[in-house]
């Protein structure tokens, strides 16, 4: 449930009580880092209703995210890839790009979405190398991006639900 009060300098300021916090994370291929994203969220809290898309989604989530993933616990092989194109209607309180593709392609969405934000991690599909030094990769993003997404969970998130 979402009540509207007004501050003292009559701005309309949103108070959440019982719906879930809604989060879009968007990157191109939505293969990799949105996937990592998406999961390191749905950890951290399960009041989260957390989506991952992409701008041009791959064919399949990425084998070296399902990996790199499973090593600390989180189980990836089921996900899917998914079209931003399907949430554009929807109202999200926060909309993530999490690659500059993203950022930069960014569709405009028809629903509210209350705030924006960009956090930006290296591409892991851009990794050469051996097997093990492209896993060395996605381990090295995979542990960039849960640090942010904890960052940005006690900055924006953690205050907006009320235990």
């Amino acid at each position: 449930m979402n009540i509207n009060n007004k501050n003292k300098n009559g701005f309309v300021k949103s108070v959440i009580m019982s719906d879930k916090i809604k989060i879009l994370i968007l990157c191109t291929g939505n293969s990799c880092r949105s996937q990592m994203a998406e999961a390191f969220l749905k950890q951290l809290d399960s009041r989260l209703a957390v989506f991952s898309a992409g701008t041009r989604p791959a064919e399949r989530v990425n084998p070296f995210t399902i990996r790199a993933m499973q090593e600390v616990g989180l189980d990836l092989s089921a996900s899917k890839t998914k079209s931003v194109e399907q949430f554009l209607d929807q109202d999200f309180d926060f909309v993530i790009t999490v690659c500059g593709g993203a950022k930069e392609t960014c569709p405009v969405f028809f629903g509210n979405v209350k705030q924006r934000l960009h956090i930006g991690f290296d591409d892991p599909a851009d990794a050469t190398g051996s097997d093990a030094e492209i896993l060395a990769v996605y381990r090295r993003v995979r542990a960039e991006i849960q640090v942010a997404f904890r960052q940005f969970y006690e900055d924006n998130v953690r205050s907006l639900i009320q235990k």
